[in-house]
């Protein structure tokens, strides 16, 4: 970050940064952090309506883009004390702005430090968009503990298996597969953190017989990413199932809340301050967290409960299955029925939908089976950040 930008910068500015990943956010975030002002980062692909609207809602006092440095003369500056404002994927509707005081960043930091063992020398490769708090969190790690990082400007299989001396990496479960199929060897990291969605048992199978030490990770933006590691709660992190089987969090990593939305604000957290992410889950006899899948995905289909991540696992090795989804759709019938999006393996020769029930029923009981397939031709919907767009997938 040019000197003269540093010197600009104030206690409680909110700085929103429009730049593509490179090497030049570590000197945006590390100046922004020593002045006291706050980071608002917004990711570069999403389309210029998108971005307005961020911006227009965040209401920046500073503007970093790829024109240079903008001071904005409308702009509104940080709550007092808040370090990182981001915005979450918006597979829910219109993202939302969650702010966070540097209290919770040094939490989020220093609870995976201990967890992972790691130390400031261990290196951690950047992957994921910068704009989403599981790719802010590796140069977070590089502000506050030292820890040397490598940004990449994109995710490239052929690039992250070349890397030779990097401790840890975080992904979603789409890039683990693409680094898989590609023969990277993943056995080189110490720990290769998964999350951002659930990660299909057979592919943590796969990816741990060739050597990858794959830890699966469950947060949200929210709880400032990860913050249960294979099933066990962070330093500090408390998880809970309430009575609807909702998975509640409470900690020192959690949000201050949405910007300039108390009520949502207030929606998101129980009185005694636990934190909704929305899910569904269980504590096992292990005592470890298992997530079933979003409240709002469950498929209530003839009075009998399906959970879409389920019927997925079991397709991810159906023949002639490339990608595949599950959501509910209303039936007259049956209240709703279950609905398999799949991209087929050769678009001339899909699978059937008995073929596809038929594999289902070998591990799930019948009538968590699809009942109609829809072939998606040109892949599945997914967010920014990997996940996938089930609202539209139609």
């Amino acid at each position: 970050m040019p000197s003269t930008a540093t010197a600009e910068l104030r206690v409680g500015d909110l700085v929103a940064v429009t730049l593509p990943p490179g090497p030049e956010w570590a000197g945006i975030l590390a100046g922004a952090w020593e002045a006291g002002a706050a980071l608002l980062p917004v990711d570069h692909r999403l389309p210029p309506s998108q971005t307005r609207d961020l911006i227009d809602r965040g209401s920046p006092t500073v503007l970093v883009d790829a024109r240079g440095w903008h001071r904005q003369r409308s702009g509104r500056p940080a709550d007092e004390g808040v370090a990182l404002v981001v915005h979450t994927s918006g597979t829910g509707g219109v993202p939302k702005l969650v702010q966070f005081d540097r209290p919770a960043i040094d939490a989020a930091v220093a609870s995976s430090a201990l967890a992972l063992e790691a130390s400031p020398h261990d290196r951690w490769l950047c992957c994921l968009p910068l704009a989403h708090v599981g790719g802010l969190l590796a140069l977070l790690r590089s502000v506050l503990l030292g820890a040397p990082v490598t940004v990449h400007p994109r995710f490239d299989p052929a690039a992250v298996a070349a890397e030779q001396d990097q401790a840890f990496v975080s992904l979603v479960p789409t890039m683990l597969v693409r680094l898989l199929d590609a023969g990277a060897d993943l056995s080189r990291f110490r720990a290769i953190l998964v999350g951002g969605a659930t990660v299909p048992p057979k592919l943590a199978e796969r990816a741990r017989a060739e050597g990858a030490k794959v830890i699966e990770t469950y947060g949200l933006t929210e709880s400032c990413g990860g913050v249960v590691y294979d099933g066990r709660a962070l330093p500090g992190t408390e998880v809970r199932i309430d009575g609807d089987g909702g998975i509640q969090l409470r900690g020192p990593t959690l949000m201050r809340g949405y910007l300039g939305d108390a009520q949502a604000t207030a929606e998101a957290f129980t009185d005694g301050g636990w934190l909704r992410p929305g899910d569904a889950g269980w504590i096992d006899g292990e005592g470890r967290l298992r997530v079933a899948g979003r409240l709002d995905d469950l498929i209530n289909t003839g009075g009998d409960k399906v959970w879409p991540g389920e019927v997925e696992a079991a397709l991810q090795d159906a023949p002639g299955v490339t990608e595949v989804a599950i959501a509910g759709r209303p039936d007259p019938e049956w209240g709703q029925r279950v609905v398999a999006y799949v991209v087929p393996a050769a678009p001339t020769a899909p699978p059937s939908l008995e073929a596809l029930r038929d594999h289902v029923a070998r591990s799930l009981p019948r009538h968590m089976a699809p009942r109609e397939l829809v072939l998606v031709a040109e892949g599945l919907p997914r967010t920014a950040s990997g996940k996938v767009h089930r609202t539209a997938l139609g």
